[in-house]
């Protein structure tokens, strides 16, 4: 059992939710940190340490995905206290967190639905509100219906932004366009020129901003997609990290790519107040029980998900 120390406060686990990070992590032959894997977690504070304000016993709170980045622009310090990464994660019945590397859940939110928020959650509304500037009636490309993506969905749609979504199946886009309102989709196994038809679906314009998470695969074609002057925010790597891209496109379109690894916890605060306003719930795909975790990271590899993977750890709540 872990103690709290000065400035710290001990959270009961109750659910925690996988990324593709999680992955690549426990794939990595290198990786011999952390002991504990997985950056994102919920549970309800159990004790706090001297000096702790922000949290009594009681609170429900999600873990930051760094556990040192409070706010401003990230610095290399920030970025060694990565959960799940650089230290441990939160694939436990029991941790422990800095005061300021946790934030109160919205409280309409289940403790698995909030577990969905550290990383994948906060990685779109970053990428789309703090550093992409999204504005209503703007057209946002989102690949595939992963965590980050889906999440992109509701976000960019609650903003009123016009949604083109691709996926390789027609079931899970159909999905998509009923229950989020998505304005057009593109299956890209049927149609790999899918690129082209981005092109012909805003008028030859190109969208306003992509939320790339292909990685190198799918990096020429989202440019490809996107209007003079518009933005790319890569976020993922799922084709890999083999080969290039030519940047030439990217110079003469005026292009703005743009890396996003999560988001500060102030970030995280201003996310929460837009998702208690909207009544935003994340969308879960599956949960699994805390003895089924390598099964869970199975069900990722697999890419059959809709949303997010999440582990129980403990009640429901």
């Amino acid at each position: 059992m872990p103690e709290a120390g000065a400035g710290q406060i001990l959270v009961r686990v109750r659910a925690v939710s996988l990324n593709y990070r999680d992955l690549i992590t426990a794939q990595n032959p290198g990786q011999r940190t952390p002991t504990i894997p997985l950056s994102d977690g919920a549970g309800e504070v159990v004790a706090i340490g001297a000096g702790v304000t922000r949290f009594a016993v009681g609170n429900r709170v999600a873990g930051t995905f760094f556990q040192r980045w409070e706010g401003g622009e990230i610095t290399a310090a920030d970025h060694d206290f990565a959960m799940g990464g650089s230290i441990d994660g939160m694939l436990a019945e029991y941790v422990v967190l800095a005061e300021n590397g946790a934030v109160p859940l919205p409280t309409h939110l289940s403790f698995e639905e909030g577990a969905t928020l550290p990383c994948a959650g906060l990685t779109a509304w970053n990428a789309l509100f703090e550093t992409g500037n999204v504005r209503a009636g703007e057209t946002v490309l989102l690949l595939g219906t992963g965590g980050v993506s889906l999440f992109g969905v509701q976000f960019a749609k609650a903003q009123g932004a016009r949604v083109i979504l691709t996926s390789s199946s027609d079931a899970k886009l159909e999905r998509a366009r009923r229950e989020f309102g998505v304005d057009e989709t593109i299956n890209y196994r049927t149609r790999p020129d899918w690129e082209k038809l981005v092109w012909e679906l805003t008028g030859k314009v190109g969208v306003d901003h992509v939320l790339e998470v292909g990685g190198i695969g799918t990096l020429e074609k989202s440019l490809k997609s996107t209007r003079y002057a518009g933005t790319v925010s890569q976020i993922g790597v799922l084709t890999g990290f083999a080969g290039g891209i030519n940047p030439t496109m990217i110079l003469v379109r005026s292009l703005r790519l743009q890396g996003i690894y999560v988001g500060s916890r102030q970030m995280f605060e201003r996310m929460n107040r837009a998702i208690r306003q909207t009544g935003l719930r994340p969308v879960i795909d599956r949960v699994f029980a805390f003895a089924e975790a390598p099964e869970a990271y199975e069900y990722m590899r697999s890419g059959a998900h809709f949303g997010k993977i999440v582990v129980r750890v403990g009640e429901a709540g």
